[in-house]
């Protein structure tokens, strides 16, 4: 083999070689772009879970003050009907009564 057909073989090597660094280079451009992307949308996912949570919690703080509101109209309404039902029985004791001839 001649020095200029080794020097043919040496370039074609080197430039099979220039060839695969910049596919190698690209290559990893390209996995460092996807991996911000992922980056970027695991960080928006956290954001949005985050806002949820605290829309969550709020709701959950919403929704505990209005069962206290009406436990507290429910026992004002019980304490109604109560109070009907004994005006109800004193006047049926009276209705009785006038009915029995006790007056």
């Amino acid at each position: 083999m001649t020095i200029d057909e080794r020097l043919d073989r040496l370039t074609e090597r080197h430039e099979a070689l220039t060839q695969t660094v910049e596919l190698l280079l690209h290559q990893q451009r390209d996995w460092q772009a996807t991996v911000e992307r992922w980056q970027q949308s695991s960080q928006s996912w956290q954001e949005n879970a985050q806002r949820w949570l605290e829309r969550n919690q709020q709701w959950q703080e919403k929704n505990q003050q209005w069962q206290e509101k009406n436990q507290l109209l429910l026992a004002g309404v019980l304490e109604s009907v109560d109070s009907l039902a004994r005006v109800a029985h004193l006047h049926e004791r009276r209705i009785s009564d006038l009915e029995g001839g006790r007056a």
